[in-house]
């Protein structure tokens, strides 16, 4: 059996996370771009160590937004969410120096209580659970 396919049943266990580019055919199936676990919880599980501030917001981002549709891998930001929107995701210190010229983008910030325009906090994604 190939890695692929076993790493494709941990996503359908709700282990993993897989993020692909957006490929129509048999491209999507090939190897992810990017694996997260499916849950923040699990980053804390398998170390003893304090999980990395930046895949931890990452994972819970993919965790909640993918609830409300397509989520892809891109080169511009960190998530590309239904097709159209572009996310990329930080401290409350992140600009937008990397999707500056991008329509639809927005920053999900950490450590913010309320957003402006489109920088969004991070924790209202947790409302789409």
């Amino acid at each position: 059996m190939k890695f692929s396919i076993k790493v494709r049943y941990l996503e359908k266990a709700h282990l993993l996370n897989l993020l692909s580019t957006e490929n129509k055919g048999f491209r999507r199936f090939e190897k992810p771009e990017k694996i997260y676990l499916n849950n923040c919880n699990q980053l804390y599980a398998i170390t003893n160590r304090e999980p990395n501030i930046g895949n931890l917001r990452e994972t819970f981002f993919l965790q909640h937004i993918k609830n409300i549709g397509s989520v892809f891998y891109t080169n511009t930001g960190n998530f590309k969410v239904s097709e159209k929107n572009i996310f990329e995701i930080g401290g409350k210190s992140k600009n937008f120096e990397q999707i500056k010229d991008i329509q639809n983008s927005f920053l999900a910030l950490d450590d913010l209580e309320y957003g402006h325009k489109n920088i969004i906090p991070l924790w209202l994604f947790g409302f789409l659970y």
